[in-house]
């Protein structure tokens, strides 16, 4: 294994929200890493579910969590795919953080998260309740981990087009579904395109980012913000219709 290069930055205005990146030139600088970790009973996985959901919920409700502390980090944010809390923050000698969000629910809203990288590598552990699956799109195929005797289950895959593209621009989009009442983990290595949907009301992400202090310093970015921290393969956020279809799959 090769050892890890000083790559250059990925933003064209560090500070960015919305920066957008050509969808038709854009190539993956690798791909996504699945894992299947556990499955459930359905009070077993609510539980979990609505005990992480509960601290993003607090965390919006609390002067703390929503003004810049002694080191100008605001610790509850907002993202595409939902609310997000700061749990844990980078300090001296220890560049990582860890970030919880609770999924917006995309039948609720009527939209889809874009397709999206970050500046940075990202380590999800996706948690699913009763009646809810995330739909996990990428513009590469997943690598899924199965090892026999370990690996509990292997999520349902599939191909579609990605929606909204220019005129004349076809890119064809890769889909995993985590199912109800699971745990899922995914690696994501840096600049590797993914969108995270969730088809009903009980869904999590655990997120640890292992270098985001080195990739606010690499970019150049003013402080940690998960929206400037990504970079958008879209305009606009396409219609629920364009992410919410798992039927096609479950059987």
């Amino acid at each position: 294994m090769s050892a890890p290069q000083n790559p250059a930055p990925l933003k064209q205005q560090a500070d960015d929200d919305n920066e957008i990146h050509d969808v038709a030139t854009f190539r993956d600088a690798g791909r996504n890493s699945v894992t299947p970790v556990a499955q459930f009973p359905e009070p077993v996985a609510l539980a979990v579910v609505n005990a992480f959901a509960d601290i993003v919920t607090r965390a919006k409700a609390s002067t703390a969590a929503t003004t810049p502390d002694s080191d100008g980090i605001v610790r509850s944010q907002t993202f595409e795919e939902g609310d997000v809390y700061m749990i844990e923050k980078p300090f001296d000698g220890f560049f990582a953080d860890r970030y919880i969000m609770d999924f917006y629910d995309v039948a609720e809203r009527d939209i889809c998260s874009r397709m999206h990288l970050h500046t940075g590598l990202r380590f999800v552990r996706m948690m699913t309740g009763p009646d809810t699956r995330i739909r996990v799109g990428s513009l590469s195929p997943f690598d899924i981990t199965d090892v026999p005797g370990v690996t509990p289950f292997r999520p349902a895959t599939f191909e579609d087009d990605l929606p909204e593209t220019p005129a004349g621009v076809h890119r064809t989009r890769y889909n995993l579904i985590v199912p109800p009442c699971s745990f899922v983990d995914m690696q994501i290595p840096r600049g590797v395109s993914h969108q995270f949907n969730a088809i009903g009301p009980h869904a999590v992400i655990d997120s640890v980012h292992p270098e985001e202090s080195i990739e606010v310093f690499r970019e150049q970015m003013s402080g940690y913000k998960m929206m400037a921290q990504t970079v958008f393969l879209a305009d606009e956020l396409p219609a629920a219709a364009t992410c919410i279809d798992t039927v096609t799959i479950d059987h």
